[in-house]
């Protein structure tokens, strides 16, 4: 995105709750808000080490390291080892007290951490960077940072800013980002010009990007007169989808908000700032991926 004035601007951007979707441009709905319950100063970190025996992949999924699914693979492949002993069985019981070793790192059962982070503007989304520039990780400072390593799920462009997740589950992570849970996303667009009625319609009917056709869940006006102003609602999660659907009707965009990710919102949450699920979020979007 080359203009970045109205960002500079208006730093905050606008507020989240004027973001709307509807059915028509006729009748304006306001984007429903899942409100924060319980402890508002954060939760106790979930998951406890090993007191019980456990299948490996689900250790390793305990640990941090992966999905059962993709531990699965891990195991398969020869990467660990029990009590200096190589397994390559997925069914494999890890008791309490076995040393479990994978690329020459033992591994530790690790409390579960979720976070909600409201990411702002010429930040990266990923764990590092190899070029030095500043990433999400950098923003979240946990005391045990060198013990429990963080990952967001999913992605946000650099000046993308809105609501972030990250964790060590794995499993969750894995989930959230599955197609087949249809994970609901809301946007707030700002366009650098009036957007046509009939260009809601084909942002709904889908456009043909390079790797196939993309499609919005709904799309609408925020607050009429201003047809600048875009709701989104999303479950795909095609690279950089909603500017390129944007772009290649014409327009470009000049200000792109995540407003609400999986029944999150940063509702009361400054942008850079971050805080911990609640534990009554953490059950919701647990249950969300069909996830106990």
């Amino acid at each position: 995105m080359s203009k970045k004035s109205a960002d500079r601007q208006n730093p905050k951007g606008p507020k989240p709750d004027q973001a709307r979707l509807s059915s028509g441009s006729s009748t304006q709905k306001p984007m429903k808000r899942v409100p924060r319950k319980g402890d508002k100063t954060g939760q106790k970190p979930l998951g406890e080490p090993i007191s019980e025996a456990m299948r490996l992949n689900r250790f390793l999924a305990v640990a941090g390291v992966a999905s059962r699914r993709k531990a699965d693979e891990i195991i398969a492949e020869g990467f660990v080892t029990v009590n200096g002993e190589l397994v390559r069985e997925m069914g494999t019981l890890v008791q309490p007290g076995d040393i479990v070793v994978m690329n020459g790192k033992t591994l530790t059962p690790q409390h579960y951490r979720y976070i909600l982070l409201n990411k702002p503007e010429n930040t990266i989304t990923t764990v590092e960077d190899d070029r030095g520039r500043k990433t999400v990780l950098d923003l979240v400072a946990l005391p045990e940072n060198n013990e429990i390593r963080i990952y967001p799920v999913g992605r946000l462009d650099r000046d993308t800013v809105g609501a972030l997740l990250l964790t060590n589950d794995g499993e969750l992570a894995n989930r959230l980002m599955h197609p087949r849970y249809q994970i609901e996303k809301y946007y707030l667009v700002e366009a650098d010009k009036s957007v046509k009625p009939s260009t809601l319609e084909t942002f709904k009917e889908g456009i043909m990007l390079e790797e196939g056709l993309a499609k919005m869940d709904d799309a609408d006006y925020v607050a009429l007169p201003d047809r600048t102003k875009i709701g989104v609602k999303l479950h795909e999660g095609k690279n950089r989808q909603i500017r390129r659907m944007f772009e290649a009707a014409g327009h470009e965009v000049k200000y792109l908000e995540r407003v609400r990710y999986a029944g999150l919102t940063t509702e009361g949450l400054r942008r850079g700032k971050w805080r911990n699920l609640t534990p009554s979020e953490v059950r919701q979007i647990r249950r969300s991926v069909k996830l106990r």
